[in-house]
């Protein structure tokens, strides 16, 4: 395989707004040294992450991690496989409302539904658990970041009829160009990840042409979805320009001002960093 190659610097400042560093495809993975993994990442243009948690521990970390790092802040949920498989379901939602009220936790999520891993019994677990991430968003005021694989309509019905908190990400958008509609019209953030440089993702590049400017954010969901062309290796950070590069490409607008867009709209999100 082919070494990884390395983008060019962004024309300004974007933020990574779903990212996993604690995890990794190798089992005897090491933490990484997250002083050096932001200084790699700003090399390129990438000056805030957002690190999302995706179980109690995940999310402990998270929040330990964003408490010691400044550019670094964190999210904190179940997320919907975890919640699934969750022998004490009840308790470990209890512990992610605790971890939501740090200052340094910025969101709920990821959160959803994800049909393509939960058999159809499991499912009611997942719908438990998405509600009550909405209750807690909404009780500490913070966004709720959508995990939603396989499973629009569903998403999509619990947030109309539920109620959907102020602020919703849908975390590695999946959705066509109709869905993308949908979410503009009610308002919810959209995050496009490295999938939108695949050959075969043209259903995605015509939903980014629906995206409102302000409702266009951009994640890596690393290590997870690499973007050409680098796939086959893990993804970081260091990747995001790739797929800058491609929503430019896609939407006909300026690399500095799509950096512009990204940055404003994740501290709307996010912020204020």
């Amino acid at each position: 395989m082919s070494a990884v190659k390395l983008a060019l610097p962004l024309a300004g400042p974007v933020v990574d707004t779903h990212c996993h560093m604690d995890v990794s495809f190798d089992d005897d993975y090491i933490l990484p040294d997250v002083d050096e993994a932001m200084a790699v990442a700003k090399s390129v243009n990438v000056t805030k992450v957002i690190q999302v948690g995706c179980d109690v521990a995940s999310s402990k970390w998270a929040a330990k991690t964003a408490l010691e790092h400044p550019d670094v802040w964190a999210t904190v949920a179940l997320h919907p496989n975890a919640a699934a498989h969750d022998p004490d379901l009840e308790t470990s939602l209890a512990a992610i409302a605790e971890l939501a009220k740090l200052p340094q936790v910025r969101g709920l999520g990821e959160t959803g539904l994800d049909y393509y891993r939960t058999e159809e019994s499991q499912a009611a677990a997942q719908h438990v658990s998405f509600r009550a991430h909405i209750d807690i968003a909404r009780e500490v005021g913070k966004p709720v970041i959508i995990h939603d694989r396989d499973a629009h309509k569903d998403v999509i019905e619990t947030l109309e009829t539920y109620g959907a908190p102020e602020t919703v990400v849908f975390h590695c958008f999946s959705g066509d160009a109709e869905m993308a509609k949908i979410c503009a019209q009610a308002g919810w953030y959209m995050s496009i990840p490295g999938v939108v440089t695949f050959k075969n993702a043209q259903q995605l590049r015509d939903a980014v042409l629906e995206i409102p400017d302000h409702l266009l954010l951009v994640e890596t969901d690393s290590p997870f979805l690499t973007p050409a062309p680098n796939r086959g290796f893990a993804n970081a950070s260091t990747n995001i320009p790739w797929t800058v590069r491609a929503i430019c490409e896609v939407r006909g607008q300026s690399e500095q001002e799509i950096c512009e867009l990204l940055f404003s709209n994740a501290a709307r999100v996010f912020g204020p960093f």
